[in-house]
């Protein structure tokens, strides 16, 4: 499993408040070995009692909140110019810009040109993308978030205050902090003359998860695909709040998209998922074609996005429930009683309980 480091951080609150247990295998593990410690151990392979305290606390109280602060902190002094470096794509007239935010999120500030109107998705951290907003000279007129964690919603109240019209989109099921405009699947929201977005629902990682698609048509170019943590490149993000049946309908969605679609996801997560997509399908050499590229683009801290379905179809194993070839480099068989549906659930919950132990993440 991943241990996220909030886990860590809120469990050392829980510890102080809550049960006798909880404290005494806290105590057990020595601070500078913490990811090696038995709770650690014991989280990566139950994610049960231990891990949901952790998580609701993270999610449900002001804890969350404060831990993200402490995180915002950090990363502006690790990265003063972000994680990472990228450069604007402009597609005839609209110019997406990633922000790089904390330890290895994206926000992305979206531009109509046209009519210098600007739309922010997944602003954790309101400092970098108002200064993004400034140098670019437009004002904010929207929030997408895709979900609540605290690492893609926690710069929405700030940047609310900031721009006093500014309304925040978002799933009502999921808590998004500062939300003003509930959206359901399949809404559609438009801005400026250019910028039209769908809303798919698209639960899993969170309840209320949410994605939206910049509509390529209008502007005679590729559609734009902001996934939050359901898809990353090679990647998908974990079943906090849904189970493999959930996960595999909402990564159906993104399936059925055109395989041209830019894909910008929510981390920059790519080395790390084309490396496990390595150790369960070795043999798949467009994927190794890609570890090439982002292994030379990571080695100069440059940004990995976008990629395209097209490119996610052919080696992101999250995206392939349907393989045979993954079938067979997972050992897995479709039992005679099982329907096609259910079984790419079960080859897709196997894919992720691999991804959750590998390599700590």
């Amino acid at each position: 499993m991943a241990l996220p480091e909030w886990t860590v951080y809120l469990l050392c609150i829980a510890s102080v408040c809550g049960g006798f247990y909880i404290c005494r295998v806290v105590k057990c593990a020595r601070k500078s070995a913490w990811k090696n410690s038995q709770i650690a151990k014991l989280m990566a392979r139950s994610e049960k009692p231990l891990f949901w305290i952790a998580y609701s606390l993270y999610t449900r109280t002001k804890l969350g909140y404060i831990f993200h602060k402490r995180q915002m902190k950090k990363a502006r002094e690790r990265y003063p110019t972000g994680h990472s470096r990228a450069q604007p794509t402009i597609i005839n007239g609209i110019k997406i810009i990633p922000v790089p935010i904390l330890l290895d999120n994206y926000s992305y500030v979206v531009i109509d040109t046209a009519s210098n109107t600007a739309v922010v998705v997944d602003p954790a951290d309101p400092q970098p993308v108002q200064a993004c907003l400034e140098a670019e000279g437009v004002a904010l007129q929207a929030v997408l978030c895709t979900h609540k964690h605290w690492d893609h919603s926690g710069g929405n109240r700030a940047l609310k205050r900031r721009y006093s019209s500014c309304r925040v989109y978002g799933n009502a099921m999921d808590n998004i902090p500062g939300l003003t405009h509930p959206l359901l699947d399949k809404d559609t929201i438009d801005f400026g003359t250019q910028l039209h977005f769908r809303a798919f629902y698209t639960p899993g990682h969170t309840v209320g998860h949410m994605i939206y698609l910049l509509d390529g048509r209008a502007i005679g170019g590729p559609s734009s695909l902001f996934s939050g943590d359901l898809v990353f490149l090679s990647g998908c993000g974990r079943m906090f709040e849904g189970n493999a049946s959930t996960m595999l309908s909402s990564l159906d969605t993104v399936g059925s998209l055109n395989d041209d679609t830019l894909l910008w996801p929510g981390h920059e997560y790519a080395e790390d998922n084309l490396l496990f997509a390595a150790d369960v399908e070795p043999g798949n050499v467009v994927r190794e074609q890609k570890l090439q590229w982002v292994l030379q683009q990571r080695s100069q801290r440059l940004c990995t996005c976008p990629s395209t379905l097209l490119e996610e179809k052919q080696y992101n194993p999250f995206l392939r429930s349907h393989s045979q070839d993954l079938h067979q480099a997972l050992g897995l068989q479709q039992k005679q009683d099982e329907d096609w549906t259910s079984y790419r659930a079960r080859v897709l919950e196997e894919l992720r309980r691999r991804k959750d132990i590998y390599k700590d993440r």
